[in-house]
């Protein structure tokens, strides 16, 4: 059960001919979890085949422009698609008036339900029966959030010989060990999962920084995640000019993934000025060896953790 991670837009505040403005889905078998909504996201939808029907839940990281534009448009095309599942939005304090204000300047109607959430305070701002999703704030220039994205963890391996030894045939109780419940044997000894079953195997973890500078909590915050995508607006040689604009640069990046013992980085939210930016990815790579440079349509494959 894989789940993947689409780059849907990689460029920071304007789009170039090869990047689009922020924006990552990840796909699960059943939802479909979408980080910022930059400009010019149908589009990349359509050339990536993600699904404008599926359960989605949308993430904004916060209210600036080439993050949430292309909010609107979606909705809009979702409509004109005749979708019918319902559709949560997530985002800072000011998302929702945005989102009314649009929706009744251009007049437009919907065939489906969006339920707005707007995000008060850090912690847990969804959370399901397989994966939610934890929000602390941002080090930008405005109010935002970083999200992790967490799968929750899984049962242990389930052992077979172990279960007959305890004199518990093949059949639903196995089932019902599986999935976390005590049985009681026939002979009225009691059996835990735990006796049967390996130890719980992790969930994978993923972090979406939208915009930000590194910030004290983020090590903890992004600890052993799988897959940290961290801002990299501005190469090394413009530090200063990242802290004032509350960006980060390929070092600062990679030097927070490293805090947070992370597997690996992905270094997106690219200016426009670099049509080449092999040197972003060479500076972060100098102190995170496995860090990969974002691109639109870059499709990572996460497996499951074992």
């Amino acid at each position: 059960m894989s789940i993947r991670v689409i780059f849907l837009g990689t460029s920071g505040s304007v789009p170039t001919l090869k990047r689009s403005l922020p924006c990552v889905v990840v796909q699960c078998p059943r939802d479909q979890w979408m980080f910022d909504c930059g400009e010019n996201v149908q589009h990349q939808m359509m050339a990536t085949k993600v699904s404008f029907h599926r359960r989605m839940k949308i993430f904004i990281s916060h209210l600036h422009g080439d993050h949430v534009l292309g909010l609107p448009g979606l909705l809009q095309t979702m409509a004109l698609m005749d979708r019918k599942e319902p559709l949560q939005v997530y985002g800072p304090a000011g998302l929702k008036n945005f989102l009314i204000c649009t929706k009744e300047t251009l007049n437009f109607g919907l065939t489906y339900t969006v339920e707005i959430n707007e995000i008060l305070s850090e912690g847990i701002v969804c959370d399901q029966e397989e994966y939610q999703v934890s929000a602390v704030k941002s080090n930008h220039s405005v109010e935002g959030y970083c999200f992790a994205f967490i799968e929750k963890p899984r049962p242990g391996k389930f052992y077979p010989d172990k279960a007959l030894s305890h004199g518990i045939p093949a059949g639903e109780i196995w089932s019902k060990l599986q999935s976390g419940q005590e049985i009681t044997t026939s002979k009225g000894t009691i059996v835990k999962p735990s006796d049967v079953m390996g130890p719980l195997r992790l969930g994978r973890k993923i972090i979406y920084t939208g915009d930000t500078k590194p910030f004290a909590t983020f090590a903890e915050f992004a600890k052993g995640a799988d897959l940290v995508i961290y801002d990299c607006t501005f190469d090394d040689s413009l530090k200063e000019k990242a802290e004032t604009d509350g960006h980060s640069t390929p070092s600062q990046a990679a030097a927070q993934a490293k805090a947070a013992h992370a597997k690996c980085l992905v270094l997106s939210h690219i200016s426009a000025r670099y049509p080449d930016a092999s040197l972003l990815l060479e500076q972060a790579k100098k102190v995170f060896p496995n860090s990969i440079l974002a691109e639109d349509y870059l499709t990572l494959e996460m497996p499951l953790n074992e």
